[in-house]
């Protein structure tokens, strides 16, 4: 079990739980356990969102690269998968995303990937935790003329500008797009100094909304109505949402109604599968995803891999069989071909390429797969009890009685927050009134026993 990181990195609430201290701890430690088998002086990356900690966060983790004898690069305000290209196409020993992601404001935290741009996996936290908790810290300390430097490179931003008009300007450029317009929620967060540039540079018209870097919430891929209202009365044909740090998206149609990311999975995959590059013809997708998404595969002959909570299993069984596209409902949409991380405006724009391509609406893109009612309450518990669901009578009695009734036509999954002391109900079928009061009922009974 690990201590500090999560399903996502680490991710706390900042200054108090996240503090300079601890920070400059993951940073050393990491530094040491991510570039000790190089035999020169590493370089490390740094990128944030638009939180009003991520300064902090950011002084702290340059204090330990530089005191481990490692030399920063210093990103500023950037998208994850920004941070993940340019790892690699910088030949970068490491980096480190100072995000957290959709969480609220007073949350920070710490997503490290390696020198191939993906993220690191559990057993590198396991071993960078090890090194944090042990006394080895005081033995990588750089002196003299070993003391790392650091230098300012915001200008690489304008690198991941190109890597879009690298892998869409001349296809862009070949379709019809004058009646075509897009709006655009950056959430205030990483996108929003960067998606503008993109889509000037694509040619695509585009309404801008929560484009202040402030880091604020109730905006973006998490909240949803206020796009879906602009689309309609502003008449889009298609709105797009990023969240905090840009590795996700999550769109509306025309008609102001959602495209989540097993949606946007079924109708890439089907594009990729016509053109004949769907990679094995297999998508992978998480636990948590839409039974419609199962069968969209199957009625169209696309094996479907599933794998635990979080985009690095899904990234980690990619790789494992050379499959190029999986994600998750929440957005996070990986297309290997391109980028080793959930790139929330390269899944834009592959949405936007199918619509130009097809000359249909992404309502009728949508037709492709049926979804089917999900109901999610979350269950607020003592984080040190996350596992005793499993082993509570009660509990276990209510979820199989719940199992027998739905008779394998729907579903229960039972999650653990890996970020925040919660336990996820999800309940699947076909009546959404009679999933929500089970999941209901389901989730108090948590809350009651695991409290």
């Amino acid at each position: 079990m690990r201590k500090y990181f999560g399903t996502d990195g680490i991710r706390r609430i900042a200054n108090t739980e996240l503090t300079p201290e601890l920070v400059y701890k993951v940073a050393k430690a990491g530094a040491y356990v991510l570039s000790k088998h190089t035999d020169h002086t590493p370089t490390i990356l740094i990128g944030r969102d638009t939180r009003i900690s991520g300064t902090l966060i950011e002084s702290a983790m340059v204090a330990g690269f530089l005191s481990y004898g490692a030399n920063v690069k210093l990103l500023g305000v950037i998208p994850t998968p920004a941070v993940a290209y340019l790892t690699r196409k910088l030949n970068a020993d490491a980096s480190v995303v100072i995000s957290a992601s959709h969480n609220t404001f007073e949350f920070n935290g710490i997503k490290y990937f390696s020198n191939k741009g993906m993220k690191i996996p559990d057993t590198i936290e396991e071993e960078i935790e090890e090194i944090m908790d042990s006394d080895k810290l005081t033995d990588f300390t750089a002196v003299n003329d070993k003391i790392g430097v650091s230098e300012i490179r915001t200008d690489l931003l304008d690198e991941y500008v190109y890597f879009f008009r690298k892998n869409f300007e001349e296809d862009f450029e070949n379709y019809e797009k004058e009646n075509f317009v897009v709006a655009i929620d950056t959430a205030n967060g990483a996108t929003s100094v960067v998606a503008e540039k993109v889509f000037a540079a694509l040619g695509i018209k585009h309404y801008i909304l929560n484009n202040t870097p402030n880091g604020n919430d109730n905006c973006g891929s998490t909240h949803l109505d206020v796009l879906k209202k602009y689309v309609v009365e502003n008449k889009c044909n298609l709105g797009i949402a990023y969240d905090g740090d840009g590795d996700r998206c999550l769109a509306v149609d025309e008609n102001g109604e959602e495209i989540d990311g097993d949606r946007l999975i079924a109708i890439i995959s089907k594009y990729l599968k016509e053109k004949g590059k769907l990679a094995n013809n297999a998508i992978v997708a998480t636990v948590m995803s839409n039974l419609g998404l199962k069968k969209y595969a199957e009625e169209n002959g696309i094996t479907i891999k599933q794998t635990k909570v979080g985009d690095r299993y899904v990234l980690e069984e990619m790789l494992k069989n050379g499959y190029n596209i999986g994600g998750e409902q929440s957005g996070h949409v990986i297309l290997l071909d391109y980028n080793p991380t959930g790139d929330g405006i390269l899944t834009s724009l592959m949405l936007i390429r199918v619509m130009l391509e097809s000359n249909k609406s992404a309502s009728e893109l949508c037709k492709i797969i049926k979804m089917y009612p999900q109901v999610l309450v979350n269950a607020k518990i003592d984080s040190k009890k996350k596992k005793d669901y499993e082993t509570d009578d009660e509990i276990q009695t209510e979820i199989r009685k719940l199992e027998e009734e739905f008779s394998g036509n729907g579903r229960v999954l039972i999650r653990p927050s890996g970020t925040e002391p919660l336990i996820r109900v999800m309940l699947e079928g076909e009546d959404e009134a009679y999933l929500k009061e089970k999941a209901e009922n389901l989730a108090q009974l948590i809350e009651k026993k695991l409290k």
